[in-house]
C-alpha cells in the first residue's frame, strides 16, 4: 500500500509543551509523490503571545481573538493525521508537542510513524550552507511566501521532502544502503524511510552514472585530470593597449584604467626581470585579481607556474570559482590551477573506509559518515571547505582527514581516486597554483617543500603576512592536549593493533616494543616536568619565562629537561626505522592495516611537532623569541618577533622574482614600512592611484555623545555600544557589520541587543557564537538586513561588496592591548631596538586596520558606505591627526549627536533613489 504523508508545522507561543500553546496548526498531504492538499488553522491559545514570537510569526494576539481554541479543532487534526507519516522539519519539536496538546485535550497521543527533514537534508544535502528552512527553501528556489507561519512552513517543508526524495533515489544503490547500516540514530522512522527508498529503487535499478565508479564498495565521483596543451600556432603578444586589451575583453569586461595599468605593471616586472621584488598598492575593487592573472597568462607555464598566496581560504576559493572562470573566457591559452592547502583539508578514502568498522554509537559521528558518503558522489576535491561544516574540530575529522602524500600506498584499491593523488596529478599540469599564506609559510616547516620553484609569486592582500607569519611562527606545547594523546594510546589500546602491523619483521618488532617503552617513559617525565613547572611558577595567568628563570630550576629540573629532549629524539629515531618497515610492507597492507598504519603515522607527525615546540621553547633564548608559561592552560608558548623577517625563510629563494599586492601598503607617509618589516628594504612600492570618489561615496560619523573608552567600565562601555547598535540597526534595515578589538566587550554587547534584535526580526549574527568565521560571513552575504559582529580576523580579508555592506561601525580604534604579555613583550624588544613601538608601531598598525575597515565598505566606483566610529580619541588624541592622514584625505569625517547621524545616513544611503524618484 501506498503510504501519505503529513507535512507538519506549529507555531507555539514557546518551547515547553507544558506551559505554552499552539497557535497556528499547517498541514500538506503528499500522495504519490504529489502534494495533494492543504490544512491550516490558527489556533487561540488562550494567552498572549509573546512579542518576540509575534514578529517572527507574524501572528499577533488581536489576530487570534476570533480563533478557534485547539480542543475545537483537535479531532479534525486526529483524523487529519490517521494512517498517514508525520513529516517536520525538526520532528523533535513538532511531534512531541503536537501530541502533548492532543493528550491534553482528552485525545490519543501519537503513535503514527515520523520523519524529520532536518536530518534528511543534513545527510543528503551535504555542501548546504545551513539547514534551516529558510536558507533551504532559497537555495532550493522553493515558494516560501511566509516564513515561520505554519502554512507556509508546512508547505516549503513538503516541496523539500519531495526534493530529497528525489535525490535520494538519484543516488547509487551501494550508496544508499551504505547510508542504511549507519542510520539507526535517525530521528523516529527516518530510516524506515529510506528503507522503502532503497525498495523502490531495487524494483527499478537504474544504470550506474557515467560519472561515477564503484571502489571497494564505495561510489565516487569520477575525477578528471586535463592535460595542459600549449597553444603554439598563433601566439599572440601580450595586449599593452588599451585597444588590445579591449580586442581581449570581446566585450564582456570593461576596460579600467587602475587596472589596466596594474596589469601592464605586472608584465613589466616579471617580463624584465630587473628586481626580485616590488610592492604595489592597488584600491580593492579595482579588479586586481583580474589585473594579475591576464598577464601572466602569457608567461606562466606547468614548467614555471604562477604560485598566487593569498590570505584566507574563502579568497582561494573566490579566485578559483569566480576570477578564473572570467579570465578563461577571453583567454586563447587558458590558465589551469590547482589550489594547495594542507593535506588535513582533505578526506582520506582508507581512513573514511575504516571508519565503519568502528560501529560508533555516537549520532554526530554517524551523521558525518551518512553525508560524506553522499558528498563522494559529488566531490572531484575531496576539500572538506565544500561542506560549509561549522568547524572540523569533532573526532571524526582528525579521523578521516588525509595524512599527506607520505602516507599513499600504491597497493589501497582507493589510491587511483585518492584526493591528495589525484591534487598532485593536477598540479603536473597546472600553470596556476592559489595558495594561501599560512601554507606558504609552513613551506619552512616541512621536510620536503610542497610548492614548486617559480620565477613567479604574487603575494596578494600582502598587508596580512606580517601577521600570519608571526602566527605561523609561534610554537605551542600544550600539556593537556600531549596528556590526551598518550591516555587515548594506552586506553584504546593502541600499541596491540600496531603491534600486529610489525608482525613481518622480528626485528622491526623489537623496535616497536622499544618504541612503546619510550613514550611510557616520555609520558611519565612529561607528568614529571610539568609538575616541576608548575611549583616553580605557580602563577595561574600567563607570564613571561626567561633564561634565567629557566636556569634557576632544580639540577633535576634540568635534568629532566635533557632527557625529554632525548626521548622526543629517540621515539623520532625509532620512528623513521618503522617508516623504512611500512615502505617495505605497504603493498602487502589490507585497507583496515593501511587506516591503522595511518594513525601511527598520525602519532609521529604529533610527536615531531611536539619535539621542536618543546626544543624550541627549552633551547632558543635570543632577544627575537619571547616565552610564555600559561599554569592553567598548561601551555608553553614561544614567538619569534622576527619572523616577518621573509629574506630569511627558506622560501623565499625557491622563487626568481616576488611581487606583493596590498590595498594598503604605505602607512600614512611611510612608504618602506612593510619592506622593512620583511626584511627586504631596497624594495621599490608602486602606488595605482584609486579610482573612487571618497567625498561623494563615504562618510565617517561620531557620536558627539561619544564616552570616554579609559575611564569607563567595561559594562558602562558595552551599554554605550548597545545602544548605538540598537538605534543603528533600528534606523537602517541593512546588513550592519560591527567591529570589536575585545571579544568579552562582543560578547557583552551581543547579550544586550540579541532579545530586541530578535523581537525586531533581525539576525545577528557573532564571532565565537555562530559558528566559523566562513559560515558567519556566508550566513552575512545571504541576508538581507543581518547584523554580524566581529572581531580580529573580521577587520581584514573579507570580501562584502557594496550593496551587501554599507553600514560599519566601529567600537574602538584597532590598537593591540598594550597590558597583553604578547605585546609587551614585543614592544620591549623594539624600545631595545631603537624603535619607539607606540609611534613606529602601534599607530601604523592601528591606521593599517582603520584602512582596511573602509575597504569593506567602499569596493567599487559605484559603493556607498557610512562608517560610524565609536572613539572620541580619533579626533582628541595627540596620535589621532596621523590616524586621520592614513584614511583618504577627501573623505568627510563629521561629529555630530547620533540623532543627527542616523538622520544623514539615512538621506547619504539612500541618496540615489531619491534623484531617481
Amino acid at each position: 500500500m501506498k503510504k501519505s504523508y503529513a507535512v507538519v508545522d506549529i507555531e507555539t507561543t514557546g518551547t515547553d509543551p507544558q506551559t505554552d500553546r499552539i497557535i497556528q496548526f499547517g498541514c500538506a498531504l503528499i500522495e504519490d509523490g504529489k502534494i495533494v492538499t492543504h490544512f491550516s488553522t490558527d489556533i487561540n491559545p488562550d494567552q498572549n503571545i509573546p512579542t518576540q514570537i509575534q514578529t517572527l510569526t507574524g501572528i499577533t494576539n488581536q489576530r487570534i481573538k476570533k480563533a478557534p481554541y485547539f480542543e475545537d479543532v483537535a479531532q479534525t487534526i486526529t483524523n487529519l493525521l490517521a494512517d498517514t507519516v508525520f513529516v517536520a522539519h525538526n520532528i523533535h519539536f513538532d511531534y512531541p508537542f503536537l501530541s502533548n496538546e492532543l493528550e491534553r485535550c482528552g485525545m490519543a497521543p501519537l503513535t503514527i510513524p515520523g520523519i524529520d527533514t532536518v536530518e534528511l537534508a543534513q545527510v543528503f544535502m551535504p555542501t548546504s550552507l545551513s539547514f534551516r528552512l529558510k536558507d533551504l527553501a532559497q537555495e532550493l528556489h522553493l515558494k516560501h511566501e511566509n516564513p515561520h507561519q505554519a502554512d507556509s512552513d508546512a508547505d516549503v517543508t513538503a516541496q523539500l521532502l519531495l526534493h530529497l526524495e528525489g535525490k535520494i533515489k538519484e543516488l547509487p544503490i551501494i550508496t544508499l544502503e551504505k547510508i542504511i547500516t549507519a542510520a539507526n540514530q535517525m530521528a523516529y522512522q527516518t530510516k524506515a524511510y529510506l528503507e522503502d527508498c532503497l525498495t523502490s529503487m531495487q524494483a527499478d535499478p537504474k544504470p550506474l552514472s557515467k560519472d561515477l565508479v564503484i571502489i571497494h564498495g564505495l561510489a565516487l565521483r569520477k575525477k578528471n585530470v586535463p592535460l595542459f596543451a600549449e597553444t603554439y600556432f598563433g601566439k599572440k603578444a601580450y595586449p599593452r593597449s588599451r585597444k588590445d586589451k579591449e580586442k581581449v575583453y570581446r566585450g564582456e569586461l570593461d576596460f579600467r584604467k587602475e587596472q589596466a595599468r596594474l596589469m601592464n605593471l605586472v608584465y613589466d616586472f616579471f617580463n624584465k626581470k630587473e628586481d626580485k621584488n616590488v610592492l604595489v598598492e592597488a584600491a580593492t575593487g579595482i579588479g586586481k585579481t583580474l589585473g594579475y592573472l591576464l598577464p601572466l597568462s602569457y608567461l606562466a607555464t606547468p614548467e614555471k607556474p604562477l604560485v598566487i598566496s593569498t590570505v584566507s581560504l574563502l579568497l582561494q576559493e573566490q579566485i578559483l570559482k569566480h576570477d578564473l572562470p572570467l579570465i578563461n573566457r577571453l583567454l586563447d591559452q587558458p590558465l589551469q590551477a590547482v589550489v594547495m592547502k594542507s593535506s588535513r583539508h582533505y578526506l582520506d578514502l582508507d581512513r573514511f573506509y575504516q571508519s565503519f568498522e568502528k560501529k560508533s554509537e555516537q549520532k554526530q559521528y554517524t551523521f558525518y559518515q551518512m553525508a560524506l558518503l553522499v558528498w563522494l558522489t559529488q566531490t572531484e576535491t575531496g576539500d572538506f571547505d565544500e561542506l560549509n561544516m561549522t568547524s572540523l574540530k569533532h573526532p571524526f575529522w582528525q579521523e578521516v582527514a588525509h595524512l599527506g602524500v607520505h602516507t599513499l600506498n600504491p597497493n589501497s584499491p582507493f589510491y587511483p581516486a585518492d584526493f591528495i593523488y589525484h591534487r598532485q596529478e593536477k598540479l603536473a599540469q597546472s600553470n596556476l597554483i592559489i595558495t594561501n599564506h599560512a601554507y606558504l609559510a609552513q613551506e619552512d616547516q616541512r621536510k620536503e617543500p610542497q610548492l614548486p620553484k617559480s620565477p613567479y609569486l604574487i603575494i596578494d592582500e600582502a598587508h596580512h603576512l606580517n601577521h600570519v607569519l608571526e602566527k605561523n611562527s609561534t610554537q605551542q606545547f600544550n600539556f593537556i592536549a600531549v596528556q590526551r594523546m598518550f591516555n587515548r594510546l594506552w586506553d584504546d589500546q593502541q600499541f596491540s593493533v600496531w603491534q600486529l602491523l610489525v608482525q613481518k619483521d622480528q626485528q622491526t618488532q623489537h623496535m616497536f616494543e622499544i618504541f612503546q617503552d619510550v613514550l611510557q617513559e616520555l609520558n611519565e617525565d612529561l607528568i614529571d616536568f610539568y609538575q616541576i613547572f608548575k611549583v616553580a611558577f605557580p602563577a595561574q595567568e600567563e607570564r613571561l619565562i626567561t633564561k634565567e628563570m629557566i636556569d634557576q630550576l632544580s639540577p633535576a629540573g634540568e635534568q629532566l629537561l635533557q632527557r625529554i629532549e632525548l626521548l622526543y629524539q629517540d621515539a623520532l629515531t625509532l620512528g623513521d626505522q618503522l617508516q623504512a618497515y611500512f615502505k617495505l610492507y605497504k603493498e602487502t597492507f589490507t585497507i583496515k592495516e593501511q587506516a591503522e598504519w595511518s594513525n601511527l603515522q598520525a602519532l609521529l607527525d604529533s610527536l615531531a611537532q611536539q619535539k621542536t615546540a618543546f626544543e624550541t621553547f627549552s633551547e632558543k633564548w635570543a632577544a627575537r623569541y619571547v616565552h610564555w608559561f600559561n599554569a592553567s592552560r598548561k601551555t608553553f608558548k614561544v614567538q619569534d618577533l622576527e619572523a616577518s623577517m621573509i629574506s630569511e625563510t627558506k622560501w623565499y629563494e625557491r622563487y626568481q622574482q616576488i611581487l606583493y599586492l596590498g590595498g594598503t601598503l604605505k602607512i600614512g607617509g611611510d612608504r618602506h614600512y612593510f619592506a622593512k618589516r620583511w626584511g627586504i628594504p631596497e624594495a621599490a612600492l608602486k602606488i595605482i592611484s584609486s579610482p573612487y570618489d571618497y567625498a561623494s561615496q563615504a562618510r565617517v560619523y561620531l557620536p558627539t555623545e561619544g564616552i570616554s573608552i579609559q575611564s569607563s567600565s567595561p559594562d558602562q562601555y558595552a551599554h554605550y555600544v548597545a545602544n548605538v547598535v540598537h538605534q543603528m540597526a533600528r534606523s537602517q534595515q541593512r546588513p550592519i557589520l560591527v567591529l570589536f578589538t575585545s571579544h568579552d566587550i562582543l560578547n557583552r554587547v551581543y547579550q544586550r541587543v540579541r532579545v530586541p534584535l530578535l523581537n525586531e526580526g533581525r539576525d545577528l549574527l557573532a564571532q565565537g557564537i555562530g559558528g566559523s568565521r566562513e559560515k558567519l560571513l556566508k550566513r552575512f552575504l545571504l541576508s538581507k538586513d543581518a547584523l554580524l559582529f566581529g572581531a580580529d580576523s573580521f577587520w581584514e580579508g573579507i570580501d562584502l561588496p557594496g550593496d551587501i555592506l554599507q553600514i560599519l561601525i566601529v567600537t574602538r580604534l584597532p590598537f593591540e592591548n598594550p597590558k597583553r604579555l604578547q605585546v609587551k613583550a614585543r614592544n620591549d624588544f623594539l624600545a631595545a631596538a631603537g624603535i619607539n613601538p607606540f609611534y613606529q608601531e602601534a599607530v601604523p598598525h592601528a591606521s593599517l586596520r582603520l584602512r582596511q575597515a573602509l575597504g569593506r565598505l567602499i569596493r567599487s566606483e559605484k559603493d556607498k558606505g557610512v562608517m560610524l566610529l565609536l572613539d572620541q580619541r580619533f579626533i582628541t588624541a595627540k596620535y589621532g591627526e596621523k590616524l586621520r592622514k592614513a584614511l583618504p584625505k577627501e573623505l568627510p569625517i563629521k561629529q555630530l549627536p547620533l540623532a543627527e547621524i542616523l538622520l544623514e545616513t539615512d538621506q547619504f544611503l539612500n541618496s540615489d533613489k531619491n534623484e531617481e524618484n
